[in-house]
């Protein structure tokens, strides 16, 4: 199942009223439910095998803190849109997408997170000055975790 359904479908999910929703296409099935206070979990089954399959995402952490700012300004966080490992370059010894201090447009780039052996090119929503960057070249990262401030 392509990432950006289920994507909107986790957007939709937050949107509504409604607590889990549950989608069977062909062999795939995708059930997402909401857990408390805004936290959602998304599960994703193919085809039964010999072993039962694992959910693929865990619960959203909690948006880490803003840091202080002296002067009002507009900072958003970028998150992570899935379970996987990020990569700030498309190779190993590459320049690395964004730097600290890089002025970003919608659309660009910001790094690679490999899941499931898929590496999926992470672009930035906002488009402004990258004033932080939350993750490291190979760390793992989960669904909803901060990975860039843009001011």
């Amino acid at each position: 199942m392509d990432i950006r359904k289920v994507k909107k479908l986790i957007e939709l999910l937050e949107e509504s009223g409604v607590a889990e929703i549950e989608i069977k296409e062909g062999e795939e099935s995708v059930r997402i439910s909401r857990h408390g206070a805004g936290n959602v979990a998304t599960y994703i089954q193919t085809a039964p095998s010999h072993a039962p399959a694992a959910p693929t995402a865990a619960p959203v952490a909690p948006p880490a803190a803003a840091p202080a700012a002296s002067a009002p300004s507009t900072v958003n966080h970028i998150t992570a849109p899935m379970v996987g490992t990020f990569y700030a370059s498309s190779a190993p010894g590459a320049k690395a997408f964004i730097e600290l201090g890089q002025e970003v447009k919608v659309g660009q780039t910001l790094c690679i997170i490999e899941a499931m052996k898929m590496m999926n090119q992470i672009e930035s929503d906002k488009a402004g000055k990258v004033v932080s960057i939350l993750a490291k070249n190979g760390d793992p990262v989960e669904f909803g975790q901060p990975l860039f401030i843009v001011e």
